[in-house]
């Protein structure tokens, strides 16, 4: 998994080079991507940069650190946001913990305890991005689930990725490459198996004419269904059916 991000941002350029040389970004996983010295640079870098975490000072020039990181919330809410700041006040910390910011950590800066601020927020962001890493594979799932669903309630009728595109909204090569990724075997594979293993319980458990099962699993022809169904169980329906009550007897 690649490293995590840090932007730094502090107006005084001894504390931020404190920060890249004082203490070991390569020992949490972590590398400092960039810095700014004062709010509205920081908004700047934080739009080009879009760091992982950002280490930041509240009174810096042009525009404080809590503003920043409230205008930032809004359009990266992702991004962890740790105060470093030399300001022992109960008015900046309760304004801190409403914008929800991950820590609060007083200058001078124990670097032991800042290093375990960002070993508690690298377990944090990990278990965020793999979340955000699997929910596309759940989402697929659900979405080949619902399609599979509605083509077993819709067999008799006529289907193709074009109706299935129109149904779900989706793109028909994107259903296409569902099929194969989440159930291994293309659209009118499985279409047609799904058509098939139907007939073949209709066969045996009921007593309709094989023009009337067609018609049931989505062939308008039985004669078309005949031949896929030889094609594929090597017998007709009607040999099918005899065969199966034949064992029976």
């Amino acid at each position: 998994m690649r490293k995590l991000s840090v932007l730094l941002v502090d107006d005084e350029i001894m504390i931020r080079e404190g920060f890249k040389r004082l203490f070991d970004w390569e020992a949490h996983d972590c590398e400092v991507i960039g810095e700014a010295a004062d709010g509205m640079e920081a908004l700047h870098q934080i739009e080009s940069l879009q760091p992982d975490i950002v280490i930041m000072d509240i009174n810096i020039p042009v525009m404080n650190g809590l503003k920043v990181i409230q205008l930032s919330r809004l359009k990266y809410p992702e991004i962890a946001f740790v105060i470093v700041s030399g300001y022992d006040d109960f008015s900046y910390c309760r304004e801190a913990l409403r914008l929800q910011i991950t820590d609060y950590i007083l200058k001078p800066v124990n670097y032991e305890e800042f290093g375990n601020c960002i070993d508690n927020l690298k377990i944090s962001l990990y278990k965020k991005r793999i979340t955000q890493e699997k929910e596309p594979e759940k989402m697929e799932e659900r979405t080949i689930s619902a399609i599979t669903r509605y083509l077993q309630e819709h067999l008799s009728e006529e289907i193709s990725l074009a109706v299935l595109a129109e149904k779900f909204h989706l793109n028909p090569q994107y259903i296409s490459q569902l099929f194969k990724s989440e159930i291994g075997v293309g659209f009118l594979t499985y279409l047609t198996n799904t058509r098939l293993e139907k007939a073949k319980k209709l066969l045996v458990s009921t007593s309709l004419s094989v023009a009337e099962i067609a018609e049931q699993c989505g062939y308008g022809d039985y004669r078309v269904f005949s031949k896929v169904f030889k094609k594929t169980e090597g017998i007709t329906p009607s040999q099918f059916k005899r065969d199966f009550f034949d064992s029976y007897h």
